[in-house]
């Protein structure tokens, strides 16, 4: 018999989230509303209790044991290999959904076609808005001002760090330049004239490498502000050194991969730069911060290897054996 496609299909890539990714489901089943969703779990090689919680709790999640940490990129990839839905939705376990807005986004997609990525709100644990569910794209403008510290110095200023949109309460509808992926929804059809997620960035980056290539496909990324889910930032991440280089390598590889001519030469220096003065600041509050000083010390210690961004494409987890 053959199974009729879901309206929607999860894919939530876990790293050691027990605890989280068991809260993330229970929320998940409890405000699905009438849409009929396939959820897929990719473990990543988890050392803690994850895959035991999902066999002995949750029965009907597809669960892919990964039997290594494949990165977030290449996991969404191979847990959609085996979505059967009109749409995929990427969902971080370190998120609780609130008040069905899986379903309102769904609809959202269904009233507005043709934006190709979807995303929605997202607060933290005490209701307050969590700005990290989009970001509008980079430019030489706002690396700029990350090379001289302004948007560190003026956070969240319209002008002087606008890739965080601050100005802008996520409560309505608005395109945007990324939906990051603890949030996103995507037509099947859109996902795979993308081609899904570009496997070379390991963590961090490949959300805005999708978004440079989805507006170049002729898509708009929209938000829908019905759509509020909580979400737990850093909760389900690695230390603050480690998620510096990984982040600061999907950077330089975006530059690499969506700037051209002087403008990329222009922004990778804009990045050593702001680096190199985070890590000379922070040495000198030393005292006040070492996880800190020794973050951006790392960072700023390896700038050669992370400067060059990732090799190039590696073979999709869908081949994987």
């Amino acid at each position: 018999m053959i199974t009729p496609p879901a309206d929607v299909a999860v894919l939530i890539v876990s790293y050691n989230t027990e605890q989280l990714l068991d809260e993330c489901l229970q929320s998940l089943y409890e405000q699905c509303g009438s849409l009929r969703q396939q959820v897929i779990v990719v473990d990543n090689g988890s050392v803690d209790r994850s895959v035991d919680m999902i066999r002995s709790g949750f029965a009907e999640v597809e669960l892919i044991e990964a039997k290594q940490n494949l990165g977030f990129a290449r996991g969404v990839n191979l847990a959609a290999t085996r979505a059967n839905a009109e749409f995929l939705l990427l969902l971080n376990p370190d998120t609780v959904v609130l008040d069905h807005a899986i379903e309102r986004l769904v609809q959202f997609a269904r009233l507005r076609p043709g934006h190709g990525l979807y995303g929605g709100r997202a607060v933290k644990r005490d209701g307050m808005l969590e700005l990290s569910s989009c970001w509008a794209l980079p430019t030489v403008w706002s690396m700029t001002c990350f090379a001289l510290g302004l948007s560190t110095i003026f956070r969240h200023s319209r002008w002087f760090d606008p890739e965080s949109m601050a100005d802008w309460r996520r409560d309505t509808v608005r395109e945007v330049g990324i939906i990051t992926g603890c949030l996103l929804l995507a037509p099947r059809d859109a996902w795979l004239e993308l081609g899904g997620f570009d496997e070379r960035y390991f963590m961090y980056g490949e959300d805005a490498d999708l978004a440079f290539r989805a507006r170049q496909a002729g898509f708009s990324p929209i938000i829908c502000p019905e759509a509020c889910i909580v979400h737990d930032v850093g909760k389900a991440s690695a230390t603050r050194a480690d998620k510096l280089l990984l982040l600061f390598k999907g950077k330089a590889t975006l530059v690499r991969d969506h700037f051209d001519g002087w403008r990329k030469q222009l922004v990778l220096l804009e990045l050593l730069a702001g680096v190199g003065l985070r890590a000379l600041l922070a040495r000198v509050r030393l005292r006040s911060d070492r996880s800190e000083a020794e973050g951006w010390g790392k960072v700023w210690s390896e700038r050669h290897d992370w400067i060059k961004g990732y090799p190039d494409r590696q073979p999709s987890a869908s081949a994987a054996p």
